[in-house]
Parts: C-alpha cells; sequence; structure tokens
C-alpha cells in the first residue's frame, strides 16, 4: 500500500476509508482483528507507543493530542465516538533503525469551542486507532475537560482563642474547580512547615494537637490548579495561658503583741503569669487568719527579807525576789535590785566605820586629780588637732576650665527579691560624662585668679526684663550696639550671672538651680572668637577678620523653646532642634559665621529632609535652605547628631524635619530619677522621663530634678522612636508586691504619639508612686519599661536603697559646670593665624597644578554645594571655619595635615610621565605635617 505524509499522499485504504465513510474503518477494524488469530502473527499487530493522555484547556487555549504506533500504516483518532476528519491529521513516519518497522505519530487540536459544544453523558473524549497488514488496535481513551477554579472558598478557616497544649482545628472546603485545587496553609504569609505537631488531613483541615505559644499567628488557606491561585480569609489563632498560683509565703507575725490579731500569707499570678489574654487566677492572692498571742506579763517584786545580822565588816543585808508576778511571753524584768547592803548602826564597829570613812574621803580626791589631768590633757590634744586644719579649704574646680568631668558609681548591692540574688555586682564601674564645648585656656584662669574666687564674671549681669537687661562691658569705644540691649524675648530672665561682693558659694550647702539662662553674651574684634551656651550643644564661631578693624560687636546667642504643634498648622514638620538665636539684629561682618546646633533626628538612614528655618518677624517661620538642596544664602552640614551653619545675617534659627515616610525616627533620651515622697515616709516616687536626644533637653531635666532632690537611679539610655504614629507606653513592672504596693490602674502610662514626636526639647515625664509597708523595707528594685507600639523597648533596671542620703549632685552636667562661654583671639581657633592666611593664600587662587579651595574642599569631605563657596571673598577661609566648627571638640590638626599633604602630592596634568619628576612641596602643603 502507498504512504502518506501530512496528508499529502493516501494509500488505498485511505481513500476506501474517505469513500465509505465512518463505518469502513470500524469493518476495517473488526476483520483485521478476526483475521489476527489465522494468521498466528499477534506479535505484528501495532503496537502503542504513546497514548493520548487526558487534559484540560486552559482558557482558550486548545490543546494537543498525540498517538504513536508502530508497526502502523495509518492512524486515526476517533473522538466521541466519531472520526475525526483526515483534514485534522498531523501525522509522520519514520521507520525504526533497530528494527526496520515503520513507526507513525499523528496529532490533532481539541479546541474549548469543541469542548462546549459537546453534550453527552460523559466528559469530551478521543482515542487512536492504528492499522498495521494484520489488524488494529485501540489505544486508551484521554478525557477532555474545561479547567476552571472558583472564586470563592465553600468553606473559609474561623480564627480561634485555645489554651497552651490545647488542640487547634483550622477547617478549609476550596473552592471547585477541574483540576480539583490543592490545598497549602500559610502562616503569617509565610508557607506552614507542617512538622509532627501539625497534621492537614485529606479533607485540607489543619489540626494542631498540642498548641505551644509559637503556633499563635495569622492562618490562611491557599488553593491553586493549573488556572489560578485563591486565598481564604484569614484566621487569628491565640494561644493563650491562664493565670496560675504560686505557692503561698509564709504566715507573718501577728500584727498584735498581745490578745486576739490576724496574720496573712500571699501568693500571686505567677506560676505561669497569665499571657495572650488568658484568665487570671481566681481567689483571692491574700489569706488572713486569726491569732491569738499570750499577752506578756511585766515582773514585780515581792517582799523585802528581813535584815541579816551584822557581819565582821559592819554591814547587814536583805534579798527580795520577782515572784510577785514572775516576768512571762516577753514580760519586763523587775526594775531595781534584788539585794541591798547596808552599813551595822547602833554603836557597833564604830572604829572600823571611821577607818572607811577616811579611806572613802581620800579615794575620792585622788580620783578628782586624776579626772582633772586627763581633761587638760584632752583638750590639749584637741586644740592640736584642730590647728592642723586651720586653713581653709577652697575648692579650685572654677581654675579648671576646661572639660569638667563628672563621675559616679552605681552602688548596686546584693538584691534579695531578684531571682538570682547571689551574683554580686560590680562596685567599681563608673561613668565619666564630659561637658562640651567648655574651654580650657591659661589666660582666663589667671584673669579668673587675680580676681576674687567668689565673683566669677563681676561685670556681666543681667536685670529684671523691665530694666532691659543692663550690660556692664568694659570695651572698646567703637563697640557696637551701643546703648542697645540684646533681645530676650521668650527667655526667662532675671537670673544674675555674676553679682559683686556676693559669695556664690553657699557655706551651709549647695542651693537648688533655678531655671537655667540658657544665653551668653561676649565682645568680639577684629581678632574673631568663639561663644558657646555651656552644655546644651550649641555654638558660634565668629572667624578672624569678620569684623572691621577698631570695631567690636558686642554679640550674644539665646536658646529658645518652640512647640512644633502651634507653629506648623499640624503640618509634617517638627524641630529637630532647639531655636537658637544670635545678633545684635544690626551685626555687620565681612564674613559668614559658622553655628552649630546638636539635633535629634536620625538622618544617616535617609528617611527625613531636614531644612534650615528663621523666624521673620511676624513670628512665621520662613525656609531658609535645605540641607540636601543646593543654596547661594548658606551652607548646612548635617552631621549625625549636629549641624554646621554659615549663616550671615543674625537672626533666630532651627533645624526641622520632615518625615518622607513611617521609618523616619528621632532620637530619645530616657531616664529615671527617685527621690522620697516628702508627704508620706513610707512613700517613694519614681519620675521617668523621655527628652529628646540633645544636650539642652536632658539639662533641663538634669537641673529639675536638682531642685527635688532627686537622685538618677540608672544610666539614661537611647531610644529610636519610629514616626509610625503609634503611642509610647511607660510601665513599671516586677514589684515585689510583698514589700512594696503602688496606686491600682497606675502601673502603666501612655504618651500619645503626638505629644512625643512633637516635644521639641520639652520633658515628658511619668511618676509612679509607691509605698512600702514598713519601714523595714529599705530596697527597692523593679524595671521600667519604656516602649512603642510597633516600634523599640527599652529597660531601666532600678536597685536603690530609698533612705539612702543624697550624696551630692546629680552627676550630669548642668550650665554651673561650666562657666566660661567665650574665648576671644587666637585662643579660639585650632589653626594658628599665619597657617591660616597662608593656606588661603595658597588655595583661593587657581594655579596650574589644579590646587585651588575646591581641591582643598574635597579633601576635607566638604565638597557638596561648592557653589556658596564660589560667592565668597576668600572661599579658603571659610572652608576652614567650617573645620573649625567641625573639630572644635577634638582640637586635633591631623585631619588637616593629612589633606594637605595629600593636596601636596597632586602632580599637575602636564607633568611628564616619562620619567619620575621630583617636585617641591608648596609651602602651605607642609606647613601643619
Amino acid at each position: 500500500m502507498g504512504q502518506f505524509s501530512g496528508g499529502c499522499y493516501l494509500s488505498f485504504a485511505a481513500l476506501l476509508l474517505l469513500f465509505l465513510g465512518s463505518r469502513v474503518p470500524a469493518t476495517l477494524a473488526r476483520g483485521a482483528r478476526g483475521e489476527a488469530p489465522q494468521h498466528g502473527q499477534s506479535g505484528t499487530l501495532p503496537r502503542f507507543l504513546e497514548e493520548p493522555v487526558d487534559a484540560y484547556i486552559v482558557k482558550s487555549n486548545p490543546i494537543k493530542l498525540r498517538c504513536q504506533a508502530r508497526p502502523a500504516l495509518q492512524i486515526f483518532f476517533k473522538c466521541n465516538g466519531e472520526w475525526v476528519h483526515q483534514s485534522q491529521h498531523v501525522s509522520q513516519e519514520h521507520t525504526d533503525l533497530g528494527t526496520g518497522l515503520k513507526i507513525r505519530e499523528v496529532m490533532i487540536n481539541v479546541s474549548r469551542q469543541q469542548v462546549e459544544d459537546f453534550h453527552g453523558p460523559e466528559d469530551y473524549w478521543c482515542l487512536c486507532v492504528a492499522w498495521s497488514h494484520l489488524g488494529t488496535s485501540k489505544s486508551r481513551k484521554a478525557s477532555v475537560r474545561i479547567a476552571y477554579l472558583r472564586k470563592n472558598f465553600e468553606q473559609d478557616p474561623q480564627g480561634t482563642e485555645v489554651p497552651l497544649n490545647g488542640m487547634i482545628v483550622l477547617h478549609c472546603r476550596p473552592p471547585e474547580g477541574v483540576p480539583v485545587a490543592e490545598v497549602e496553609w500559610l502562616k503569617n504569609d509565610e508557607p506552614l512547615n507542617t512538622d509532627t505537631a501539625s497534621d492537614t488531613r485529606g479533607d485540607h483541615n489543619l489540626i494542631i494537637s498540642n498548641a505551644r505559644l509559637s503556633d499563635s499567628g495569622n492562618y490562611t488557606c491557599a488553593a491553586s490548579n493549573i488556572v489560578a491561585k485563591r486565598r481564604s480569609a484569614t484566621a487569628t489563632v491565640v494561644v493563650f495561658v491562664n493565670g496560675g498560683w504560686s505557692s503561698w509565703t509564709d504566715w507573718s507575725p501577728c500584727n498584735v503583741r498581745c490578745g486576739r490579731g490576724v496574720q496573712k500569707r500571699s501568693r500571686t499570678c505567677t506560676n505561669p503569669a497569665p499571657l495572650n489574654g488568658g484568665a487570671f487566677c481566681e481567689g483571692m492572692s491574700v489569706q488572713k487568719s486569726t491569732c491569738n498571742t499570750l499577752c506578756p506579763v511585766d515582773g514585780s517584786w515581792g517582799e523585802w527579807s528581813e535584815w541579816s545580822l551584822c557581819s565582821s565588816s559592819c554591814e547587814r543585808q536583805r534579798s527580795r525576789d520577782c515572784t510577785a508576778p514572775e516576768p512571762k511571753h516577753g514580760g519586763r524584768l523587775c526594775d531595781g535590785v534584788a539585794l541591798m547592803t547596808d552599813n551595822c548602826t547602833g554603836g557597833l564597829c564604830t572604829e572600823r566605820v571611821d577607818n572607811s570613812t577616811d579611806v572613802a574621803l581620800y579615794s575620792g580626791l585622788a580620783a578628782g586629780v586624776v579626772m582633772v589631768v586627763l581633761l587638760i590633757i584632752a583638750v590639749t590634744l584637741y586644740r592640736r588637732s584642730q590647728s592642723e586644719y586651720g586653713v581653709d579649704v577652697i575648692d579650685s574646680s572654677a581654675l579648671t576650665g576646661g572639660f569638667q568631668s563628672f563621675s559616679f558609681k552605681t552602688s548596686r548591692q546584693a538584691n534579695p527579691l531578684l531571682i538570682n540574688s547571689s551574683m554580686q555586682p560590680d562596685l567599681t564601674v563608673s561613668r565619666t560624662y564630659t561637658s562640651p564645648m567648655c574651654f580650657q585656656d591659661s589666660i582666663d584662669k589667671e584673669l579668673m585668679a587675680e580676681r576674687s574666687l567668689l565673683n566669677p564674671l563681676p561685670d556681666l549681669k543681667v536685670k529684671d526684663v523691665a530694666e532691659m537687661a543692663e550690660y556692664h562691658v568694659m570695651s572698646h569705644p567703637q563697640t557696637f550696639p551701643r546703648g542697645l540691649a540684646p533681645d530676650y524675648r521668650g527667655v526667662a530672665v532675671g537670673t544674675t550671672l555674676g553679682k559683686r561682693n556676693k559669695n556664690v558659694f553657699n557655706p551651709q550647702g549647695s542651693l537648688a538651680p533655678s531655671r537655667p539662662l540658657h544665653k551668653a553674651t561676649a565682645v568680639f574684634s577684629h581678632a574673631g572668637g568663639r561663644l558657646v551656651v555651656p552644655n546644651t550643644g550649641i555654638s558660634l564661631l565668629v572667624p578672624h577678620g569678620g569684623i572691621a578693624e577698631d570695631t567690636t560687636w558686642e554679640m550674644y546667642m539665646i536658646i529658645n523653646q518652640e512647640d512644633s504643634s502651634t507653629l506648623f498648622d499640624d503640618g509634617p514638620e517638627i524641630f529637630l532642634s532647639p531655636a537658637v538665636k544670635y545678633g545684635p539684629p544690626g551685626l555687620d561682618l565681612s564674613c559668614p559665621i559658622a553655628l552649630t546646633i546638636a539635633h535629634c533626628g536620625e538622618v544617616t538612614a535617609g528617611n527625613w529632609t531636614v531644612r534650615l528655618k528663621r523666624q521673620m518677624q511676624d513670628n512665621k517661620w520662613e525656609e531658609v535652605a535645605s540641607v540636601d538642596e543646593e543654596s547661594t544664602s548658606c551652607y548646612c552640614l548635617l552631621e549625625a547628631q549636629r549641624c554646621h551653619v554659615l549663616l550671615e545675617h543674625p537672626g533666630r534659627y532651627a533645624l526641622v524635619g520632615e518625615p518622607l515616610n513611617q521609618e523616619a525616627v528621632k532620637r530619645l533620651r530616657l531616664a529615671v530619677f527617685g527621690s522620697p515622697d516628702t508627704s508620706n515616709s513610707l512613700g517613694f516616687t519614681l519620675r521617668v522621663y523621655c527628652v529628646d536626644d540633645t544636650p539642652h533637653a536632658f539639662q533641663e531635666v538634669v537641673l529639675g530634678e536638682r531642685s527635688r532632690a532627686g537622685r538618677l537611679l540608672e544610666e539614661p539610655k537611647l531610644m529610636l522612636f519610629k514616626g509610625n504614629t503609634f503611642s509610647l507606653q511607660v510601665s513599671i513592672q516586677d514589684i515585689p508586691q510583698i514589700l512594696w504596693s503602688i496606686k491600682p490602674f497606675t502601673t502603666c502610662q501612655e504618651f500619645s504619639f503626638s505629644q512625643v514626636w512633637a516635644s521639641n526639647q520639652r520633658p515628658l515625664q511619668c511618676a509612679f508612686s509607691l509605698e512600702r509597708y514598713s519601714h523595714s523595707s529599705s530596697q527597692l528594685s523593679c524595671k521600667i519599661s519604656v516602649r512603642q507600639v510597633k516600634g523599640e523597648e527599652q529597660i531601666l533596671q532600678v536597685y536603690t536603697s530609698v533612705v539612702e542620703n543624697e550624696k551630692g549632685a546629680v552627676p550630669f552636667f548642668t550650665q554651673s559646670d561650666c562657666t566660661v562661654t567665650s574665648q576671644t583671639g587666637s585662643r579660639a581657633f585650632k589653626i594658628p593665624l599665619s597657617i591660616r592666611q597662608r593656606i588661603s593664600a595658597t588655595f583661593d587662587t587657581a594655579n596650574a597644578k589644579g590646587k585651588d579651595w575646591q581641591l582643598l574642599a574635597q579633601k576635607l569631605h566638604i565638597d557638596r554645594n561648592l557653589s556658596y563657596f564660589a560667592c565668597q571673598e576668600s572661599p579658603s577661609s571659610v572652608i576652614l571655619s567650617l573645620w573649625e566648627a567641625q573639630h572644635q571638640d577634638s582640637g586635633d590638626l591631623d585631619s588637616l595635615a593629612s589633606a594637605l599633604e595629600e593636596i601636596g602630592k597632586v602632580q599637575s596634568p602636564t607633568s611628564s610621565t616619562h620619567g619620575c619628576v621630583r617636585e617641591e612641596p608648596d609651602s602651605a602643603f607642609t606647613t601643619l605635617g
């Protein structure tokens, strides 16, 4: 018979098939199967190498059915009992090289329309029929179905709450679909790890027979097939722990010494403590019982006995007993003597009595002489010991000038109330806090030493606001402003910085300071200088040459507190620093000043837009520049904890921040102080502060606690507060309930998000009032938890003695710790004037080697917003002023020297590359080397 390939050539059998229709192949098939046994060649009947398989139509994409048989002259598909037309077949034929038999492969397409148009008792099906010389063979039936997956679950899992070790059962019936959807369980949007603790049954239910705390979460049933994926509603599972009572404590002693009283014992709901909404323990935490205490019986004397006979020593005795009644049950013993001795009288032993009288007289005189001698010796030794300490001792700390260090030790004894009280703490650990930006200068010390130690600032005093703050400053005749006082609006003045003939050292002890005067003032000339508000992180640098020669300016700097909630009309911006004003308003300088301001923004992550703003006459704040943008009006160098700003116009400035997302963070400083309750001898108050992490803000807290005689109970901690609109919770934990009590419903206090986020240097405070049951309880141990909802948590551990006497002031700097607020002339700068002038002269003019001020800025890592420096008369001098502001605390010239050394090694673009050319370094580059 002939061959056909791809429907191009038709054999005789094929033509006969097309002519006779569908009945002929069936007849041929029956005949072939009937002839096969007669020839006895069943081994050569067609054998299927590939049969059609079940298939699913996804959306409108047709599917392909394949058949492959050997040996086969013809292969035809039959679908739903009907032969498929020859034109719909695609066939291929080749010969098996191993056996020499012909292999034929046929393929047809089945469309979605064909399946939808079929209406029969079963699914749409197709099979293959293959012919050979000896007969026919049929393949398996392959069903073709349209795939789909409904949207809605027939049963969604439901949230539940189960106790610890209970059983969790979550039901799930996936949506109807073809093929049947496979089910997978998700926990918190992650595939569930099906271990031995969980069991996914054939009906798709999730069963956890022994619930653990870690099994709490959000569960989702996910169904999927070749068409789509579906997720059920989320079911929240909470595994809770019901509270259990601890063991009873021992009975307390009876509360009365005599008669009927009460004794108590207690237990706590901590075995285990309730968790995740578990039920609190049922029953009483305190149990009382009546007790009877035998009353003490005080002893009393009986009658005296008769006098005894007179002895040879002319004495007689009589006695009595403490038996009327005897002391019982802790009663007091009898007062007085039980035996009385008396001299005999009546003329008996007269001579002996006279001799005893003389002996007693002489003995008394001798004892008197000895006592007088001892008294004289004691007085002499006392006067000698006092004369050794006759010299007055004066604290010389006021002369030290520079960085003031304060050390304190946190003494923590073994706490019997803690779980592990056997661990002995290290009592030698100390913390040293350094007051930033104070000056150390020998000339200042000499000037102060020449004057009275008790009058550190005799020429500077501030009167009441009504008197417009009179200043007495010995200055140049051309000092400006003349007759004008600085504007201290918004600052509580009235505190005298230094008064003549007044002793600032209180002989009775240090007085609690009043509200600090956050300002500084000084007179500057052509030599420039530095002005500092001590211990606030705020300073101002006036460059050399900024003030004209033969002219002086009386400059001031003031720190104001501003409230973000009242300035930005509920906008997203908040203050990240205190508002700083410098002046006077008519200040005329030839170059910008450098203002350093501490801030509390966590700016390293790039979640803030930080801007410098200035307050106008109508009290509105106007943007001066954005830290991230180019500007020729000012320059801002933002660091992790402070910002250095180059300014040309006096005024009130502040750093404000606009959060770009909820990941924006501001730093908070947490501290806990404590002091006895003055109205209750058994009371003790804990005060927890949350303030912006700037020196100025924390100084407010320290000064307030000094006035309250408060003690710092734990080293302050840093907390990162996110801008996610969630509140801040402060709670007290682990109070020994046997020894201390606290008012109900006061163990947890909360600050709203806006209170914390827009506090701007204003201390947020919450207090916990505790009361001990008796005066014998002198130790207090507890934890203070400060946490932001869905944010960070910090623990402040308190362990202190509530009866401990105050050992001095709070160990943190205050304004009185650093009295030197200004330096003028060369003493204020790290770089000597001659070197500064040589560097400026070298870099202000570009040379052929390309060593200009831009390269200097690049090497000093001040390479942003160079257009600002280009507008200055001496760009290099302004760059060095900014470097001075950056390094005012360290005073390290190594970085500048290293930068100049690197610049000195830079070769000109035209230098020879064919050999080593020795180049003499510029003089400015070797100045600091």
